[in-house]
C-alpha cells in the first residue's frame, strides 16, 4: 500500500465522519441558537435551560438519521474492504 492509497483511505474516513456527525451537530447548534435567542429575548438566564432541549433534539436526530448513517458507514466499509482485497 503506497502513500496515495493511505491518504485516500484517510480522506474517505474523514469525509465519512463529517457526513455522519455533521447533521447531528448542526441540529444541536441550531437548537442552541434558538434557545439562546429565546433567553436573550425573555431575559431568562437559566444555564440549565439549554441542556434538556439539546439532548432531546440530538437524540431525535440520531433516531431519524440512523438509516442514513448506517448507509454511509456501510458504503465506506465496503469500499475499504474492496481496497483491501485489491491489495492481496
Amino acid at each position: 500500500m503506497d502513500e496515495a492509497q493511505v491518504l485516500d483511505v484517510g480522506r474517505d474516513a474523514v469525509a465519512t465522519v463529517i457526513k455522519m456527525g455533521g447533521p447531528i451537530m448542526m441540529a444541536g447548534l441550531v437548537t442552541g441558537l434558538i434557545i439562546s435567542l429565546f433567553q436573550s429575548l425573555t431575559q431568562i438566564n437559566e444555564m440549565t435551560l439549554t441542556f434538556v432541549p439539546k439532548i432531546l433534539v440530538i437524540f431525535a436526530s440520531v433516531l431519524l438519521l440512523l438509516p442514513y448513517m448506517l448507509r454511509t458507514l456501510d458504503a465506506f466499509t465496503l469500499g475499504l474492504f474492496d481496497k483491501i482485497i485489491a491489495l492481496g
